[in-house]
C-alpha cells in the first residue's frame, strides 16, 4: 500500500496546498504527471557548481523542480529567469550539509494574465551552511509575480546564515505579486533574515532623470533594469551577467516602457 507522502506526491496539486496557493486554478487542473516531477541535483563535497534556467514561452505550462543535495562544503549557484507567456514555475528543494552554500538569484517577469513563482524549501540540516535567495519580479497588466520561500533550521544546525531578499515592481495598477516566506528554527547560534516589498517605480527617480534630458521611456527602462540586476550582483563572470540582464530585458516585450 502507497504511503500517505506517496500518494500525496502523486495527486495533482490545488490551492489547499500552501506551496500552490496563489497557483491559479484553471493552470493547476490542467497539470498531469509529466509535468510534476523533480530533477534530481548532488554536488559532491568541495565543489562547485552553477545552474541555470530560462523559461521561454511554451505551448503550455512550464513547471521545473529540482531537488538539490549539497555535500560538505559544496556551493551550488542558481540563476533563473522566468520570462514565460504561460503560467511558469519553478521550484528548488535544498538540503545542504555541513558548511555548504546555496545562492539563488531569480527574476520573473509577464504581462497579460500570467503567473510566474518561483518556490524554494531550504534545510539547514548541519551546521555551518549558509544560504542567500534574491529574487525580483517585475509585472505588468494583470500578470503576478510570486515567491513562496521556506528555510528550515533544524536542532544543532549552529551557526546557520540563511537570508532571503524579494522585491516586486509593478507596472500597471492590475498588476500584482505575493511573497511568503517562511522560517523555521530549531538552533539558537544562527542568523537568519527575510524581507519583502512590492511597490511602483520611483517617481523621485524619474523625475530626476528627466530633469537632465532623459526620456521618459528611456528612464524608466534603466530604472527596471537596475531593478532587476539586483538578482545577478553576486554572479562573478560579468559577460554572463549581462547575458541574463538582456534575457529578462527581452521578456518585458509588451509592457509600457
Amino acid at each position: 500500500m502507497a504511503s500517505a507522502s506517496a500518494l500525496s506526491a502523486m495527486r495533482p496539486p490545488s490551492n489547499r496546498d500552501e506551496a500552490w496557493r496563489y497557483a491559479p486554478p484553471t493552470e493547476l487542473e490542467q497539470l498531469d504527471e509529466s509535468q510534476l516531477g523533480w530533477r534530481s541535483l548532488s554536488v559532491a563535497e568541495g565543489e562547485t557548481e552553477i545552474e541555470t534556467l530560462i523559461v521561454r514561452a511554451g505551448a503550455r505550462a512550464s513547471i521545473q523542480r529540482v531537488d538539490v543535495q549539497l555535500d560538505r562544503h559544496a556551493r551550488l549557484a542558481t540563476h533563473v529567469v522566468c520570462g514565460s507567456r504561460n503560467f511558469a514555475r519553478v521550484e528548488f528543494r535544498v538540503r545542504l550539509a555541513e558548511g555548504s552554500h546555496f545562492e539563488l538569484g531569480g527574476v520573473t517577469l509577464g504581462g497579460g494574465e500570467t503567473t510566474h513563482e518561483i518556490v524554494t524549501h531550504v534545510v539547514h540540516a548541519e551546521p555551518g551552511a549558509t544560504s542567500s535567495q534574491v529574487v525580483r519580479s517585475v509585472h505588468w497588466e494583470c500578470g503576478t509575480g510570486n515567491f513562496l520561500g521556506q528555510i528550515d533550521v533544524v536542532r544543532g544546525a549552529q551557526q546557520t546564515d540563511a537570508a532571503q531578499d524579494f522585491k516586486g515592481l509593478l507596472l500597471d495598477k492590475g498588476a500584482s505579486a505575493h511573497a511568503v516566506p517562511q522560517l523555521e528554527i530549531f538552533a539558537d547560534d544562527v542568523k537568519c533574515a527575510h524581507g519583502a516589498t512590492v511597490g511602483q517605480l520611483d517617481e523621485m527617480a524619474r523625475y530626476y532623470m528627466a530633469a537632465r534630458g532623459v526620456p521618459p521611456e528611456v528612464a524608466k527602462r534603466l530604472l527596471v533594469r537596475a531593478f532587476i540586476a539586483d538578482a545577478f550582483v553576486s554572479v562573478d563572470d560579468e559577460k554572463e551577467s549581462e547575458r541574463l540582464l538582456e534575457l529578462a530585458l527581452a521578456a518585458l516585450e509588451g509592457a509600457e516602457l
